[in-house]
C-alpha cells in the first residue's frame, strides 16, 4: 500500500516509517523540519517539506495514498501554557489541513496520533471510556483535531482510529530541546556534567514507552481491518515512575553523581498521569517489551553516538511573566 506520514522526519514518524518500508509499503511523508530532522529520513521514502498547514500542498502530495498518519506535532505540552499560539496552530489547524486534504483524495484510513493530554487531571489510570478533560492549550487542540476527525471521517466513509501514546523514548528523539523530552533532557544535561533540571518536588508520576514497543501498535491501527473508529492509549501502564526517580536512574547509568536542581512547578502540569493499557493488549495484542532501564540505556546509547549537543530555543516563549518558569525566560537548560 501507498501509506504517507506526517512528521516523518520527527521521532515517531521515522521509526513508522522504516517499519512501514519493512514490511514491504510504499512510503511517503512531509516534514517542516521545526522539530524534525533530514538525518531521520530513509532514503527510500519519498520526502516533501511541506508544512502540513499549507493545505494545496498537503492535498498534493497526498494524492493516491490509501492511508494517512498524522504525526507531526509540535509536542509541547508544557510550552503550549506560554505559547499557545504556535503550539495549538501546528496542532489543530495542521491536523484540519492534514484530514481535508486525506478525504478530497479518497484516503481510506487515516490514523491520528493523539496524546494523553486529552485526559487531565482526572483519577488515574487513565482509560479510553473517560470524557477528555484537557487543562493545556496543547491537550485542548489534540482533542478538537480528535474530534474534527471523526465528524468529517464520518460524514465521508473514511476509516480512522486515534492513538494515544505516552512518553515515548528512544533513539531519533530530539535531544536538544529544552522545552519537552524529559528523559532525553536529562540524559543530555548529565553527558556535559550538569544536573538534572527538575520542576516541582518531582513527585509527578508517569509511565514511559520505548519506541519499539509503540510501532507495533500504530501498525495495527492502519492495517488491521477489523480495528475501526477506536481511540486506543498505547504504551505501559506497568513501571509507574516518579520524575525524581527517573532523575535518578538517568544518573546512574551516565555516572553522573551531582543532585538535581529543583525549581518552581510548571502551571498547569499533570501530577499523576498514568493510563490503562488493557484495551491495547486486547485489540492490538500489546505486550511491554522493553524495560524502562533498558529503554534509557539505548537512549543514552544514541545520544552518547550522535554527540552531546547545546539545547537550542528554537520555538518563541509567547507569554512572559511571572508565571513562565525561568529555566526558559533565562535559558537555564
Amino acid at each position: 500500500m501507498k501509506i504517507f506520514i506526517t512528521g516523518v522526519a520527527g521521532f515517531l514518524g521515522s521509526h513508522l516509517a522504516e517499519r512501514m518500508l519493512s514490511i514491504g509499503h510504499e512510503v511517503l511523508g512531509n516534514d517542516n523540519l521545526i522539530g524534525g530532522d533530514l538525518e531521520n529520513v530513509n532514503k527510500k521514502i519519498k520526502f516533501f517539506k511541506t508544512d502540513c498547514n499549507d493545505l494545496e500542498g498537503m492535498v498534493k502530495i497526498t494524492k493516491d495514498c490509501d492511508i494517512v498518519y498524522h504525526c507531526a506535532a509540535t509536542a509541547h505540552e508544557g510550552l503550549s501554557v506560554f505559547s499557545p499560539h504556535i503550539i495549538t496552530n501546528n496542532i489543530f489547524q495542521a491536523s484540519v489541513s492534514a484530514i481535508t486534504a486525506s478525504i478530497k483524495n479518497k484516503v481510506k484510513r487515516f490514523v491520528y496520533c493523539s496524546s494523553m493530554a486529552r485526559y487531565g487531571s482526572q483519577k488515574p489510570p487513565f482509560t479510553e471510556e473517560m470524557s477528555p478533560a484537557p487543562v493545556d492549550p496543547y491537550g485542548v487542540a489534540k482533542v478538537a483535531g480528535e474530534n474534527i476527525l471523526k465528524l468529517l471521517a464520518d460524514l465521508n466513509d473514511m476509516e480512522w482510529n486515534i492513538a494515544v501514546p505516552h512518553n515515548i523514548i528512544g533513539p531519533n528523539q530530539k535531544y536538544d530541546d529544552p522545552f519537552r523530552n524529559v528523559v532525553s533532557i536529562f540524559i543530555n544535561r548529565n553527558l556535559q556534567n550538569k544536573p538534572a533540571i527538575i520542576y516541582g518536588d518531582g513527585k509527578q508520576k508517569r509511565c514511559f514507552s520505548y519506541i519499539d514497543d509503540v510501532i507495533f501498535c500504530l501498525e495495527k491501527l492502519a492495517l488491521d481491518k477489523e480495528i475501526n473508529k477506536q481511540i486506543i492509549n498505547v504504551g505501559p501502564d506497568e513501571e509507574e515512575v516518579t520524575i525524581k526517580e527517573v532523575a535518578e536512574i538517568v544518573a546512574n547509568e551516565t555516572g553522573f553523581n551531582e543532585n538535581p536542581i529543583y525549581l518552581a512547578d510548571r502551571p498547569k502540569e499533570v501530577k499523576f498521569a498514568t493510563c490503562s493499557s488493557e484495551k491495547s493488549r486486547k485489540l492490538l495484542n500489546y505486550k511491554t517489551k522493553t524495560t524502562l532501564k533498558d529503554a534509557i540505556k539505548k537512549t543514552i546509547e544514541y545520544i552518547k553516538k550522535n554527540g552531546v549537543k547545546p539545547f537550542k530555543y528554537y520555538l518563541p516563549v509567547e507569554i512572559i511573566n511571572d508565571k513562565t518558569p525561568e529555566s526558559w525566560v533565562k535559558k537555564l537548560i
